[in-house]
């Protein structure tokens, strides 16, 4: 169930300058995962009829892949419950997720031979931005993802078969 929804006045943001958004607590339990994907699902149907904002299939199936991704590390590491939090403003769509583990994730080297642990590569290559801010317990993650599937601000990098994303914590070297 939607912790908050806002209204959208036109300019990517609601009244007040706050984007579209909702929240959601996950129990962390074996059905959460599913339950996060499902309700990222229907928000972004909500935002597109009530709002009639225009999300792409690409953008619904990526934040639905972000979401599982960052829910199942979240689920993975740390223990108890998973906050998610969506935001939508004209152009893109947020999934911030929030646990109890204080440690900052680090994307590893490329392995095609790895079986595993791909999560976080996946969900960089699949978002414009990336970051990871510790919080006073815990830490949020944060993948920002365009609703349509070619974003003026990075048009000529997709059409030229390359995603540019800026990542907020270290990678680890070649």
């Amino acid at each position: 169930m939607p912790v908050g929804s806002e209204t959208d006045d036109g300019d990517g943001t609601v009244p007040g300058g706050h984007p579209l958004r909702a929240g959601f607590a996950l129990g962390g339990d074996d059905g959460c995962i599913a339950d996060a994907r499902h309700r990222a699902a229907a928000f972004l149907e909500q935002v597109r009829s009530d709002h009639g904002l225009a999300v792409s299939v690409r953008a619904m199936d990526l934040t639905q892949l972000v979401v599982s991704e960052l829910v199942t590390n979240a689920r993975k590491y740390a223990p108890g419950p998973v906050l998610m939090e969506l935001r939508v403003t004209t152009d893109s769509v947020e999934v911030i997720v929030w646990d109890s583990d204080p440690t900052v994730p680090s994307v590893r080297a490329v392995d095609p031979g790895r079986v595993g642990q791909h999560g976080l590569e996946i969900v960089k290559a699949v978002s414009e931005d990336l970051s990871v801010r510790q919080e006073p317990v815990g830490k949020r993650i944060c993948a920002r993802i365009a609703l349509s599937d070619a974003p003026a601000s990075d048009a000529g990098a997709r059409r030229n078969g390359r995603a540019t994303t800026r990542i907020a914590f270290p990678h680890p070297p070649p």
